[in-house]
C-alpha cells in the first residue's frame, strides 16, 4: 500500500508533466519562443527552452494530490515547510525562464538562487544535526549558511551539466531512484514514518523527469533550460537535507559487521554526493580552470564533460549514456553497502568504474588505431612515391643513355 501511493503520486507528477510539456513545446514553436543558438551549444537548430514549466506544474499538482492523502498528513502539518519548498521553486522556476528568455547576468541568477536558497532554509529545510554520532549544529545562523550554501552549490552543480539532450532529466532519474529506495528502507529500518517529506520529493521529481525525458531524448524538441536544471538541483538538495539528522543512521542494520556499525553512520553524507558525483565533477573542474584563467565562476565555456566526450569522438547519444553509467554504478555501489556484503558492494563499484573508464576511453584507443592505419597508409604511399620516383630516375638516365648512345652512332655515320 505505501509504494502503491508513492507510485500514483510519481504517476501524477509524470502525466502532468508530459502533457505540459507537448503544450509548451508546440505554443513554444509555433511563438517562436525559443533563443537563438550560442557558440557552445551542442544542438544546431533552435529549440524551445521551457521545460521547467512543465516540470513545475507537476510539482505543484502532484503536491496537491498528495495533500489530499491521509497518509501524507505528518507531512503537511507543517505546511510552512512545504510553502517554503514550493516558494523557493517558483522563484527558481521563475528566474530560470527569464535566463532562458533574456540570457540574465550571472550576478543576478546567483543572486536569485540565494534568495530561494534562504527561503528554503528559512522555512525549515535545514541542515540541523550530522548523521555520524548526531552531531548538532549548535547556532541556527551557522545551520542556515551551511544550508545555503549547499542548495546552491548543488543546483549550479545539476545546470551545469545541462549542455545534451536528456542528460540531466536521465541522470536526475537515476540518482533520485537510487535515493528513493535509500530513504524508503531507512525509514522501514528505523520504524519511522514512510511518509516523509524527503521521500515525498523524491517520488515528485522521478515523476517530473519520467514526464520530461520523452520530448527531452535525443534528437529533443524541448529542452528543461535553466528553469528545470536548477528546479532539479533544488529539489536534490532539499530532499537530501531533509532525510539527514531525522533518524539514526545506526538503526539500519547491514549484512556484516562493517556495514552495521560503520558505514550506516556514513551512507547519509555518501550518498548525496554519490548520486551527484558527475555534476560535482564538472562543476569542480569548471569553477577551477575558470578561476584558473581569470574568469568569472560562472562564466559559459565549452569545456565540460560533455563537450569533453563529444570531442573525444564519442557520438550524442553515447556520451549521455556514458553519464548514465558512471551515475548508476557510483549511487548503485554505495548503496549496496546497506543490503550486501561490504566486498560484495566493493567489488561491484570496482569492476562498473573500469567498465566504465574503459568504454568513456575507448575513442582514444580506436583513434590511435585509426593513425597507425594512416600512418602506415601514409607510409605506404610515400614509399610507392618513391619507387616511382627513383623508377622515373631509372627510366630518364636509361633514355638519355639511349639518346647519347644514337648520337654517338651517328657522328660516327656521317660523312666528311
Amino acid at each position: 500500500m505505501r509504494i502503491i501511493l508513492y507510485v500514483l503520486i510519481t504517476g501524477v507528477s509524470a502525466v502532468v508533466t508530459f502533457g505540459l510539456a507537448i503544450l509548451i513545446w508546440k505554443l513554444s514553436t509555433k511563438y517562436r519562443l525559443y533563443p537563438k543558438i550560442r557558440e557552445r551549444d551542442v544542438h544546431t537548430r533552435p529549440t524551445p527552452r521551457l521545460g521547467g514549466v512543465a516540470m513545475f506544474f507537476g510539482l505543484l499538482v502532484a503536491f496537491g494530490v498528495a495533500s489530499q492523502l491521509d497518509n501524507f498528513r505528518l507531512v503537511f502539518e507543517h505546511p510552512g515547510t512545504v510553502l517554503g519548498l514550493l516558494g523557493a521553486a517558483l522563484i527558481i522556476v521563475l528566474l530560470g525562464v527569464a535566463d532562458d528568455l533574456w540570457d540574465l547576468d550571472w550576478l543576478t541568477k546567483l543572486a536569485g538562487q540565494f534568495i530561494a536558497a534562504g527561503l528554503l532554509a528559512w522555512q525549515g529545510v535545514q541542515v540541523s544535526t550530522l548523521p555520524i554520532g548526531g552531531q548538532t549544529i549548535f547556532s541556527p545562523y551557522v545551520s542556515l549558511i551551511i544550508t545555503v550554501f549547499a542548495v546552491v552549490l548543488v543546483m549550479n552543480a545539476i545546470n551545469f551539466i545541462d549542455g545534451l539532450d536528456g542528460l540531466v532529466a536521465g541522470v536526475a532519474l537515476i540518482a533520485n531512484g537510487v535515493f528513493f529506495v535509500y530513504t524508503y528502507f531507512l525509514q522501514a529500518n528505523a520504524e519511522t514514518e514512510y511518509f516523509n517529506l524527503a521521500s515525498l520529493i523524491t517520488a515528485v521529481l522521478i515523476g517530473a523527469c519520467i514526464g520530461f525525458l520523452p520530448l527531452n531524448f535525443h534528437p529533443a524538441k524541448l529542452f528543461m533550460g535553466d528553469a528545470g536544471a536548477l528546479l532539479v538541483g533544488l529539489l536534490m538538495a532539499a530532499s537530501a537535507i531533509s532525510v539527514t539528522g531525522q533518524v539514526d543512521p545506526f538503526a539500519i542494520a547491514g549484512p556484516d559487521r562493517f556495514t552495521a556499525y560503520l558505514l550506516p553512520a556514513f551512507i547519509p553524507i555518501l550518498l548525496p554526493f554519490a548520486v551527484l558525483v558527475i555534476p560535482l565533477l564538472d562543476f569542480g573542474l569548471a569553477v577551477f580552470r575558470r578561476v584558473r584563467a581569470g574568469k568569472s565562476p560562472f562564466s559559459a565555456d565549452r569545456k565540460h564533460l560533455h563537450h569533453r566526450l563529444l570531442d573525444m569522438g564519442h557520438s550524442h547519444l553515447h556520451a549521455v549514456l556514458i553519464f548514465y553509467g558512471w551515475t548508476f554504478v557510483v549511487a548503485v555501489g554505495c548503496l549496496a553497502y546497506m543490503f550486501v556484503p561490504f566486498t560484495v558492494a566493493t567489488l561491484f563499484i570496482v569492476v562498473g568504474l573500469v567498465i566504465c573508464t574503459v568504454i568513456t576511453l575507448s575513442p582514444l584507443s580506436r583513434r590511435k588505431a585509426l593513425e597507425a592505419v594512416a600512418q602506415s597508409t601514409d607510409d605506404e604511399a610515400d614509399a610507392a612515391a618513391d619507387v616511382a620516383r627513383f623508377d622515373g630516375l631509372d627510366a630518364a638516365s636509361e633514355q638519355a643513355t639511349s639518346d647519347e648512345d644514337g648520337a654517338a652512332i651517328d657522328v660516327k655515320g656521317t660523312p666528311v
